[in-house]
């Protein structure tokens, strides 16, 4: 399966979420399209925009928003191939700015592609074998979603 992974990343901490996701699929087998969008377009990191599977992942901003390179990105996207249905969105917060905030940018990812895929939200930075363990049932539940269950509902699924 061809998957984008797409991200952006302020301090490295949602970075850091997305290689663990990257690692996860290439393991699996996957072909992974890698793509920071604080740096890099859709256009700079493929020829092919179409992809069997999307992963979208991004820091909250002032507010609970999306970061803006994140948002030209998804413009980007939303341009080449449309909305995505086999997409789904991962992301890093802070709930010391309010749990009304926390992994905002998340949130409304999600809602703006209207994504049946559960969303993965990672305090601040992911540390342990908690966080890892996280990662770990939320990239095979979408990968195993996106391969074997088309019409299951992955929403219902809780990492």
């Amino acid at each position: 399966m061809r998957i984008l992974i797409a991200f952006a990343s302020l301090s490295g901490n949602t970075r850091d979420v997305a290689r663990m996701i990257r690692a996860r699929c290439e393991a699996a087998g996957h072909s992974v399209t890698w793509i920071e969008a604080d740096v890099q377009t859709l256009a700079d990191a493929t020829d092919r925009p179409a992809h069997d599977l999307y992963l979208l992942g991004a820091w909250t901003d002032n507010a609970g928003r999306t970061p803006p390179e994140m948002k030209r990105f998804i413009a980007d996207l939303v341009e080449a191939v449309g909305k995505p249905e086999r997409l789904a969105v991962f992301g890093t917060g802070e709930t010391q700015w309010g749990e009304e905030y926390y992994c905002g940018a998340v949130r409304r990812m999600a809602a703006f592609f209207g994504s049946g895929y559960p969303r993965l939200e990672i305090e601040q930075m992911p540390h342990g074998e908690r966080d890892a363990l996280k990662i770990q049932r939320w990239t095979d539940h979408v990968l195993n979603c996106t391969e074997n269950m088309p019409h299951a509902d992955p929403a219902r699924f809780i990492a």
